[in-house]
């Protein structure tokens, strides 16, 4: 290690997510160690964490960090970079803490301890579940023996994983036994210190397909120690979520909650056996009527610190590096759990890669291919160019079952966000109709479904020379707030200034297209725009109109009921997108609204009409919406956390009106084939 007289340490970071908050935010309470810098692939996240935390020695790769002269590196980046990166730095000099698991293998974690050996330095791995303070707890009640023998310990966790945000595709969507990896080897590291060693595991793994990009997401082992039997339980399905730990003795049990960091110890109790049940029961709910309260006071205050495991082990190995000590967890720690770990995953990891490579068969040249063919829209354009007779595939999430039987349909499965996916589909395809972008979710979601998803549509294109994209925008991308009252709405209009204000969805359709247009301008990419209204049709009958805010069951119409909806019946715009694909308007851009107005009040009418019940109206004036988003932006500056409803997405609520028609009419050829009151007969019933 590159030591010196100095009593200080200099730290520097591999990895910017969110654990590295957590080791920083320890690191910086230590006065005798200087976080010297920071790295990771991703820059912008590298440095907007940097700035957070005063570091001012940002790059993008761990060579970078060099000139900085580290004395210890931690590496918090994803397990299948550890390996590398922990040998780059224990030839750099640098002592090196790696996040759980130490590597993705056997081999790999060898031959980090041997460099580690080699090289005489510090290598630990933080196994940080038993620093938390309620399992240790909880340990030296088991070692001071006040529940007798260990008979059993049982571990029960449910997690959740950030959403896939396109590119490259991280462990969780492309490695199959990702989730056990990443969870199950807390469990066997903390089933190992109440148990002893531990031999014989064996799993059991399932797919929900909740989500697609999570193969495998209900997981449950068993294992023997040689203090009994260790039984492991993890689910990404199982709400409310839970972290527990149940060690049964010959003479009591312990319940370990994490999330609420409650160690409760039932003994054994003289008398008959039934009153010393209830007996437990009684006692243990009345402490958690005060333990729980005060350990929100003390979370809330900061005196709990948020993942106070992660934060000791860090702080721990800090001290270790210092002293030039044994680390709280070495390297052999870590090898243990891996040689468990390892045999129980190859079964996992072989069927989701061989899931992965089958979607990359050869496929026949297609007439057209449409992403989010399995939303509202997209379907209806398959259904339209089946009925033209032409060959179409599809970039589906999930296999569609109605099309399995279609010769004439090839489904790709796929992630928009995976530019691998994107250019499978898109090579031997005619026209491109990317009607496919995220509607829900985290803003990961929408970054994968819609900005990398696009992003991935339009290399696509360029590589493989497609004819036509058509590509559908959003009316979402255009100034709500600050349009002038009764001004003309044309193609040219002005777009969300402050996109970021409006929300995900806005801010990456607004990305979307700008990135369209720059390619057709920059690049000659050979695409049409076009820009629905609001669409509506049979089957989006619960989907609220403009200026409607769904809220706890109920639609909430925001202002007055005479102001008019900027609609489309679907059958509309797939005519108009077909004609986009055909008419000589490449690198043109459409506003597609119907010309017939219909005031918010008589689209609700014919909602509730066909709805009944089931739609529950309540009008708000406006003023009260404001003056209810102003609260809610109060409490997340208290809180100081981004909230979804501000004053300025109210103000943006107010549809859209007075669209000029005469693009899409004498450029396009498009005039309404259904109509809109026509639609609201077809959808709610005349």
């Amino acid at each position: 290690m590159n030591t010196s007289s100095s009593p200080r340490l200099r730290v520097a970071l591999v990895g910017a997510g969110y654990v590295a908050g957590h080791h920083l935010a320890a690191l910086k309470r230590l006065d005798f160690v200087d976080v010297v810098g920071l790295c990771d692939a991703n820059l912008e996240a590298a440095k907007a964490l940097a700035q957070r935390h005063g570091i001012t020695t940002v790059t993008h790769d761990l060579a970078g960090l060099a000139e900085q002269r580290p004395q210890a590196i931690y590496v918090l980046t994803p397990p299948a970079t550890h390996a590398t990166l922990a040998l780059a730095a224990l030839d750099m000099g640098c002592g090196v803490l790696v996040e759980k698991p130490m590597a993705d293998s056997i081999a790999d974690c060898e031959a980090m301890i041997d460099k580690a050996r080699e090289k005489g330095l510090i290598l630990g791995v933080n196994h940080s579940d038993l620093l938390d303070p309620v399992v240790m707890r909880a340990l030296a009640a088991v070692r001071a023996g006040r529940i007798g023998e260990v008979v059993s310990v049982d571990i029960l966790r449910s997690s959740e994983y950030p959403a896939y945000a396109g590119g490259r595709l991280p462990g969780q969507v492309a490695q199959g036994s990702y989730p056990f990896r990443d969870l199950g080897v807390h469990a066997l590291y903390t089933l190992e210190a109440f148990l002893g060693p531990l031999r014989n595991l064996s799993v059991q793994y399932q797919s929900s397909g909740r989500d697609p990009n999570l193969r495998f997401d209900e997981w449950q082992g068993r294992v023997e120690g040689e203090g009994g039997f260790g039984r492991l339980l993890l689910s990404w399905n199982a709400r409310p979520m839970e972290n527990r730990i149940v060690v049964r003795g010959t003479h009591g049990h312990i319940e370990v909650d994490r999330f609420l960091q409650v160690c409760r110890i039932h003994r054994v109790l003289p008398g008959p056996k039934f009153v010393g049940i209830v007996l437990n029961t009684v006692l243990g709910a009345a402490a958690d009527v005060f333990r729980v309260p005060w350990n929100v006071v003390r979370f809330a205050t900061g005196l709990l610190k948020p993942s106070p495991g992660i934060q000791k082990g860090a702080a721990d190995f800090a001290h270790a590096a210092r002293d030039n000590a044994r680390p709280p967890f070495s390297g052999d720690d870590a090898l243990r759990m891996m040689r468990l770990l390892e045999p129980v995953c190859t079964d996992a990891d072989a069927e989701r890669s061989a899931e992965i490579e089958a979607r990359f068969a050869p496929l026949a040249p297609a007439d057209a291919l449409v992403t989010g063919a399995a939303g509202f829209v997209g379907r209806a354009v398959v259904t339209a160019l089946r009925a033209r007779g032409q060959r179409v595939r599809v970039l589906v999430r999930r296999p569609i079952a109605a099309w399995v039987g279609d010769e004439g349909i090839q489904m790709v499965v796929g992630d928009l966000g995976d530019p691998r996916a994107v250019d499978h589909a898109v090579a031997g395809a005619g026209i491109v109709y990317h009607v496919g972008a995220a509607m829900r979710g985290s803003p990961r979601d929408f970054e994968a479904g819609t900005t990398w998803g696009t992003r991935n549509v339009i290399e696509a294109c360029l590589t493989h020379a497609t004819s036509r994209l058509v590509y559908v925008s959003s009316m979402s991308v255009l100034d709500h707030a600050g349009r002038v009252e009764g001004s003309v709405l044309t193609e040219a209009s002005a777009y969300e200034p402050q996109a970021q204000r409006r929300g995900a969805y806005t801010q990456t359709k607004l990305a979307a297209e700008q990135a369209v247009r720059a390619a057709i301008r920059d690049r000659g990419l050979p695409a049409v725009i076009i820009r629905p209204g609001q669409i509506f049709g049979p089957g989006a009958e619960k989907v609220t109109p403009n200026a409607v805010v769904a809220l706890a069951g109920r639609w909430l119409a925001i202002g007055e009921g005479t102001q008019t909806l900027p609609l489309v019946y679907v059958d509309d715009v797939v005519d108009a997108l077909l004609l986009a694909g055909e008419a000589n308007v490449t690198g043109e851009l459409f506003n597609i609204v119907d010309p017939v107005e219909i005031t918010q009040h008589e689209y609700l009418e014919r909602a509730k009409r066909k709805l009944g019940a089931e739609l529950k109206l309540v009008r708000v004036p406006k003023r009260l919406f404001l003056l209810l988003a102003f609260g809610v932006e109060q409490l997340g500056r208290l809180l100081r956390r981004e909230v979804p409803l501000t004053r300025y997405r109210v103000h943006s609520l107010r549809p859209l009106a007075n669209f000029d028609h005469t693009a899409a009419r004498s450029r396009l050829g498009w005039t309404p084939r259904v109509g809109v009151r026509r639609g609201l007969d077809l959808t709610f019933g005349s």
